[in-house]
């Protein structure tokens, strides 16, 4: 089965972003931390990740430039997903290293079918 992690400290995103994936056949790894994040990162085999930028620790911007930093993290797609609408938020997490960036909230319906788009799958 098709692994995506999802890195999401809030239960309630993590359940929604889970339904939305799983409905499309993915298994979905939830990870609560960036840091629990980019360790699974680098231990699975991965479709692509999709990644909170206000997380516990370190945030999702480290993060993603800790998994771009290693070797099996340079070419995965991450998705941001994030409440951050500020000006120049969309550039900073782009230059960290994600493939794409959607504001919340998010549709479940339609979330797969963006994700895909984004990062070029289907």
């Amino acid at each position: 089965m098709k692994k995506v992690l999802v890195i999401e400290d809030n239960k309630d995103n993590i359940r929604l972003v889970r339904y939305a994936l799983e409905r499309a056949g993915y298994q979905v790894l939830p990870a609560e931390t960036g840091e629990a994040g980019v360790a699974l990162a680098l231990d699975e085999d991965l479709v692509f990740i999709v990644m909170d930028i206000n997380l516990p620790g370190i945030d999702g911007v480290e993060a993603t430039r800790r998994i771009r930093s290693m070797p099996q993290g340079a070419t995965i797609p991450i998705v941001a997903i994030t409440s951050f609408a500020m000006s120049g938020d969309r550039e900073r997490i782009l230059e960290a290293g994600c493939t794409a960036y959607f504001e919340k909230p998010i549709d479940p319906l339609t979330l797969v079918e963006r994700i895909h788009q984004a990062i070029g799958i289907g």
